[in-house]
């Protein structure tokens, strides 16, 4: 090997363990922000307890829309779990976006639904819808029947136009949420209403837990060794990054599974953008950009308690295709929006939110292969620096177990799911042998997924649904 090869290797080298170190500390400081902000929001909820929320004339109604393609194995029990939703008013869309399974049927069939003349502005625009279905034993719930537009962004925007109140809340059609979760997330909405745009939940999995009538959930973990390692992951982006975030105030992520918006602020912006691959990043990231164009105040939360369950992959390929899509959806948001990266005129959003997002989350995986391919070739070519070597496993697989420990003592402190110290033990577990293989398998397919974008390789992709275990 030339000597100046090698240099060149070595300094490389030294630039990733620095970069690694750099993003664990980082998201360690993450963890210690959301830690106080967990302590904070408990600290004053306990004077707002969720009945006062329930009786209190400031709660405003909400529009539930769940948009539903394909989603027969789980759609009826979302739906009787929303419907038994303790809330003092609200309604719940459902949009059938021209699902070719039985998702309509069963809905027709199970809540007795009709067909109805129903008049409505349609402020945004969707695809044809073909009819609107109400129920006289169901009041709060609709029906809407459309024509698929080939992403979720389009059926959502058909919700917003069918919707009469004021706050609506985004949930996917295969998600469960706890009884109190809409009187939990709504609490920003009351302490700052003129402020507060949107509030994110916590996504929590619902494999391997069982599902009684009336949506309670006993937890367990599940014995597929995909979906527990995604558990830990849920964990750090939630309770970690997300939390941490909002204490920043620069959140840009409210979950499409589990957010809840201003319609007026959200029809200001457009909707939802059809042609967004992550169309509920896109929206967030619109909102900030208008709000801070207009010079509005606003402020985009994250709550730490109410929970949201929905199933995750538990096959490669599938968990593959929808990690894939996510970062195909982050790229894009810099393609739509890069304008707005390290401008002063997004305040800490620009300044910090995006450049956060850019360099470690949509660069990250590139740059670690990039690590992993350059330390091969240094073993092939018998230049190996042993206790350089042995740095960069600490810092890349202690520091990150340690992150994944941190994110389990998060979870333990926001809602202390897990009753069982094996659990806890068995997670704890995970978080290392996750830096074995899962964590180099998730970088390849973002790594992968940024050349799909760049080839114009950006199809939705199919989900599997499994459906809830039941007892």
């Amino acid at each position: 090997m030339k000597p100046g090869l090698l240099v060149l290797l070595n300094i490389f080298t030294q630039g990733i363990l620095v970069y690694f170190l750099l993003i664990n500390v980082v998201y360690m400081l993450f963890v210690v922000l959301s830690a106080f902000g967990i302590l904070r929001h408990f600290r004053w909820t306990r004077f707002l307890q969720t009945q006062e929320i329930f009786s209190s004339p400031m709660s405003k109604p909400i529009s539930i829309i769940v948009p539903a393609f394909n989603e027969e194995s789980g759609i009826v029990e979302s739906v009787h779990s929303l419907l038994s939703l303790e809330y003092p008013q609200f309604e719940v869309i459902v949009v059938n976006d021209g699902s070719t399974d039985t998702t309509l049927a069963q809905l027709v069939e199970t809540f007795s639904l009709k067909p109805v003349r129903r008049i409505y502005r349609k402020v945004l625009e969707c695809k044809p819808i073909r009819g609107i279905y109400t129920s006289s034993e169901y009041p709060s719930l609709v029906l809407v029947d459309k024509v698929n537009g080939h992403g979720k962004a389009d059926a959502l925007n058909a919700g917003l136009n069918i919707a009469r109140y004021p706050l609506f809340c985004a949930i996917d059609g295969d998600s469960l949420l706890d009884r109190d979760s809409l009187l939990r997330v709504v609490r920003p909405f009351l302490e700052d209403p003129e402020r507060v745009m949107a509030v994110g939940g916590v996504i929590r999995l619902s494999n391997g837990c069982l599902i009684r009538p009336g949506q309670t959930v006993i937890l367990r973990l599940p014995k597929n060794n995909l979906a527990r390692f995604q558990i830990l992951e849920y964990f750090r982006a939630f309770l970690g990054g997300r939390m941490g975030m909002s204490m920043l105030r620069s959140m840009i992520i409210v979950s499409g599974a589990f957010g809840i918006f201003r319609k007026d602020i959200a029809l200001a912006c457009g909707g939802y953008n059809p042609k967004a691959i992550g169309e509920d990043l896109d929206l967030v990231v619109r909102i900030r950009r208008h709000c801070y164009r207009k010079k509005i105040p606003h402020r985009i939360v994250f709550v730490p308690d109410p929970i949201c369950w929905t199933q995750a992959p538990e096959r490669w390929r599938v968990l593959a295709r929808q990690r894939g899509r996510w970062q195909r959806g982050l790229l894009q948001t810099f393609h739509f929006y890069g304008r707005m990266v390290f401008n002063p005129r997004y305040g800490r959003v620009g300044m910090l939110a995006l450049p956060f997002y850019l360099i470690f989350e949509l660069l990250g995986p590139i740059i670690e292969i990039l690590g992993y391919l350059t330390f091969v070739l240094l073993i092939f070519w018998h230049k190996v620096d042993y206790p350089f070597a042995f740095l960069f496993f600490i810092v890349s697989v202690v520091l990150g177990t340690l992150l994944s420990i941190s994110s389990i003592f998060l979870e333990e402190l926001s809602s202390k799911r897990y009753p069982r110290f094996r659990d806890i033990f068995i997670l704890g577990a995970y978080s290392i042998l996750e830096n074995l293989y899962y964590r180099q398998f998730l970088s390849l397919v973002r790594a992968k997924a940024f050349l799909d974008y760049v080839r114009g390789r950006n199809v939705w992709g199919a989900m599997e649904k499994k459906g809830f275990e039941r007892t």
